[in-house]
């Protein structure tokens, strides 16, 4: 990897662009080397190129192989398809990362959450594979696909990622006791692969035990592999553990293309306040860091966030404190000195 790569950086909509500038600030401070190409995706895309998702951001990622999204809105009307979702599927980036962890200082009913969610990305009901069964539109068929390809790379993916940050186990979650094929497909896989791992232990559960128990006792996971519908909801549901999607970072990961994002939304209602919490964004700019390998500013960058978060004074309103954009990323950049 290039000492300094360039990164497409999409701001997005809403407070994106608040967040997104904030970032970059906390990037820069932290001694991460990147140049930046800003291009466009979302609601505010098709203002200005009438696409959510322009041809130049496309051949940027594309040169690059690495991007920075902030939430993206897609355009109501005009049978637009999830940005998101295209992103994923055109760059097959087949491996959505979510790590969630206790954050002092943050509000949340647990204080020992370290997990991480590794969620297949490209197939599932999202392949978008969908019709109505007659003209009245009366009934709809949506089919979620499984393959053996898809399955073995996320759950090998998913070990791999176990492996290298010395992780001890991986839960793989299914619901195969009903849906025998498809979701007996990926349990199959999963069996098939733990045995080539025997350094990491290995077990299965059914998602809706699964949901019931990280509520429960969030502590006994580690790390879970899943498919994409179940991935979507889980990691939505292990950021509550610890404090929201507010801060909780994310990658998409493939073979040719890695893009880091915000996956909270757009917050119309804030946007232009200088009130927003940058934190997901931030932190998924550390995973970014670690990626392309510069990694001392990626720990320099996370400390420092955990540092502003610890203190109210410097916590953004929506995590019960008293600052504002500005005010919390000047916190963040003062803690890496």
């Amino acid at each position: 990897m290039s000492t300094r790569p360039t990164v497409s950086l999409i701001e997005g909509d809403g407070i994106g662009p608040e967040i997104a500038v904030a970032t970059v600030r906390a990037v820069e401070a932290a001694g991460g080397q990147i140049d930046w190409e800003r291009v466009d995706a979302g609601a505010g895309a098709v203002e200005k190129h009438k696409d959510p998702l322009p041809q130049a951001t496309i051949e940027s990622m594309k040169k690059h192989g690495l991007a920075l999204k902030g939430p993206l809105a897609t355009p109501s009307g005009g049978g637009y398809r999830s940005v998101n979702v295209t992103l994923r599927q055109e760059f097959d980036m087949y491996a959505n990362v979510r790590p969630v962890k206790t954050i002092a200082g943050v509000p949340s009913r647990y204080d020992n959450v370290d997990l991480t969610i590794v969620r297949e990305n490209t197939e599932d009901l999202y392949a978008g594979i969908e019709h109505y069964r007659d003209a009245k539109r009366s009934a709809a068929e949506s089919i979620a696909i499984i393959t053996r390809f898809g399955s073995e790379r996320i759950i090998t993916y998913a070990f791999e990622y176990a492996r290298r940050h010395k992780r001890k186990k991986v839960t793989l979650v299914h619901k195969a006791n009903i849906l025998k094929m498809s979701n007996g497909l990926f349990l199959d896989c999963g069996k098939e692969i733990a045995a080539k791992y025997p350094d990491i232990q290995f077990d299965d559960m059914i998602v809706d035990a699964t949901a019931m128990k990280l509520v429960i006792a969030p502590e006994k996971f580690d790390v879970i592999v899943t498919m994409n519908l179940f991935g979507d909801i889980l990691s939505d549901l292990t950021a509550g553990l610890v404090g929201g999607l507010g801060v909780a970072p994310a990658s998409n990961i493939g073979a040719g293309c890695a893009m880091f994002e915000a996956v909270h939304g757009t917050a119309p209602d804030i946007a232009g306040k200088g009130i927003a919490n940058p934190t997901g964004l931030m932190l998924s700019a550390a995973m970014l860091l670690d990626h392309i390998e510069q990694r001392e500013a990626a720990t320099r960058l996370r400390t420092a966030i955990f540092s502003a978060l610890g203190d109210a004074s410097t916590r953004t309103g929506d995590l019960g404190g008293k600052a504002n954009t500005a005010g919390y990323t000047d916190a963040v950049i003062r803690a890496m000195k």
